[in-house]
């Protein structure tokens, strides 16, 4: 056997064994999401997909990213997880529509008032109920995952869409920068129980439920505010679409 064929082998042994000892990491991942979708999504879709994440991220991984394994993998198996949900888009081009609407009355007023919108005064304006803006809250929770900019009428997404970093190039890379520093601020200017669930979901990765635990509130008023703090930062960052 030649030096290159050893070196494939090993490569190959190498790689098989990242993706046996990682597989767990794909049903927590999976799971993990799933706390944020409807039960019309099929966990084992997710799981499938991010299999396939893990397949590439055990093939392409490089010692010298400056970045553990497990932290490589985690962003390629929720990179093709998400480009799942893209591609099978469940949500119905209405929910796109109305949590657009919502967040473009958000910035209205905000810009108006140069205050946090007041959700009753959203409502008289949209002409709808408390609970049809309860449920556009709730949709707006699940609509495009970790996507706060991207298209509302799901086609592709934004800047903000997972995605392996080593593939964007300089100008892709300033733009994402910039686009993290004005999330950061736009996330600071929060009201402070947005920001609290926005930290605990995100960055805790607590669930729903934990969260609302936390808070002393019900599952479902996490998912309300979840979802106005996400509509509110659409309207934020209204510059970064298009």
């Amino acid at each position: 056997m030649s030096v290159a064929s050893e070196y494939l082998q090993v490569s190959r042994e190498s790689a098989d064994e990242l993706v046996r000892r990682h597989a767990p990491l794909v049903r927590r991942i999976a799971y993990h999401l799933m706390g944020r979708l409807p039960a019309s999504v099929d966990v084992g879709d997710l799981i499938q997909s991010g299999m396939i994440g893990l397949l590439e991220a055990s093939r392409n991984f490089a010692q010298n990213r400056g970045a553990s394994f497990e932290t490589y993998a985690g962003i390629r198996i929720r990179g093709a997880m998400l480009d799942e949900l893209r591609r099978t888009d469940w949500a119905p081009r209405s929910v796109h529509r109305k949590t657009r609407e919502v967040a473009e009355v958000i910035r209205q007023i905000e810009v108006e008032t140069g205050a946090e919108a007041d959700e009753k005064e959203v409502m008289r304006r949209l002409g709808i109920s408390a609970e049809e803006y309860h449920q556009v809250l709730a949709d707006a929770a699940c609509v495009r995952l970790l996507s706060l900019t991207g298209s509302d009428d799901g086609d592709e997404g934004g800047v903000m869409d997972v995605a392996d970093e080593s593939s964007l190039g300089p100008s892709e890379n300033i733009e994402r920068d910039g686009m993290r520093e004005d999330l950061a601020e736009a996330i600071s200017g929060l009201p402070e129980r947005e920001q609290m669930v926005m930290s605990l979901y995100y960055e805790q990765e607590l669930n729903l439920k934990e969260i609302g635990a936390v808070l002393g509130v019900s599952e479902s008023r996490v998912c309300q505010i979840h979802g106005q703090a996400v509509l509110r930062l659409r309207a934020r960052l209204s510059g970064w679409r298009g």
